[in-house]
């Protein structure tokens, strides 16, 4: 009996596995085949409202200024300079948000003293700030990293509180009778019960930090994606436009899916 227990049980594993792998399978086989329905129907809006190219381009004609682009180095040169403006925003927004999201999680007088400032920067939208920026700090590329932090800077920090608090009651006076220290509390309790929290704050600040960053080079700069979307707004080169917009696109999934495999990877043993 224990045998034949031993099987079936064993055999539930393996079709549930199999349904999973058939499932993956499944949705990366969905994903081109969603691109490929959304281009048709793309081509046949322009084809049935006859748009010229300067209001609605073809996927052809997009397509094809992305190979012009490409081949020249424009579009990657102006991407590098987006990516390195991502980088610094995240680095420095995702940094200030996780230090004080923390103590504001452990401190209720830190979180009363500082809660309504961080509140009243959030009602000022930040294309109203990065004008003041570039003022304060110039057109270069701090002015932008300064934006893409500010973006990602709530949302980041209101994860890191919430997951912080979540921790169970009962383990972090399990952790104490235990005589932990401080860095032992954090790393062995702290961290990992709040880490679905803080990698669903990643995910949101990973998407948002490619907005920031085109938001400033919206403002003022002469190099960028967000630049490269204005000198095309100008030329009535709307393909252009296209392919620096589905450039960001790009962008803000790949950065998305890099924080959704390491939250696979963090998260495999609990799931």
């Amino acid at each position: 009996m224990a045998e034949h227990a031993l099987s079936i049980n064993t055999k539930h594993l393996q079709t549930s596995e199999n349904r999973r792998t058939f499932c993956r399978h499944q949705q990366y086989t969905l994903i081109p085949l969603a691109l490929l329905i959304l281009a048709g129907l793309w081509e046949l809006i322009v084809w049935l409202g006859q748009y010229p190219p300067f209001i609605l381009p073809t996927p052809r004609r997009v397509g094809e200024r992305f190979w012009i682009a490409a081949t020249q180095g424009a579009l990657w040169w102006h991407t590098g300079v987006t990516l390195t403006e991502i980088g610094g925003g995240l680095a420095l927004g995702l940094s200030a948000a996780l230090l004080l999201g923390y103590w504001m999680a452990k401190s209720r007088t830190l979180e009363r003293f500082v809660s309504p400032y961080i509140v009243a920067s959030q009602a000022v939208p930040i294309v109203a700030l990065a004008p003041l920026l570039v003022i304060w700090f110039g057109p270069g590329r701090l002015s932008k990293i300064l934006v893409c932090a500010l973006t990602l800077f709530f949302p980041m920090l209101m994860n890191t509180m919430l997951g912080i608090r979540s921790v169970d009651r009962d383990l972090v006076n399990l952790m104490r009778s235990l005589r932990a220290t401080r860095w032992q509390m954090f790393t062995l309790l702290e961290v990992p019960s709040a880490l679905p929290t803080l990698l669903g704050g990643l995910k949101m600040s990973m998407t948002l930090s490619a907005i920031g960053a085109v938001v400033g080079e919206f403002v003022a700069a002469d190099r960028g994606l967000g630049f490269l979307i204005n000198v095309a707004r100008g030329n009535f080169d709307t393909a252009l436009m296209f392919v620096a917009i589905l450039t960001l696109v790009a962008i803000a999934l790949l950065l998305y899916l890099i924080v959704s495999l390491l939250e696979t990877i963090l998260l495999k043993g609990r799931q």
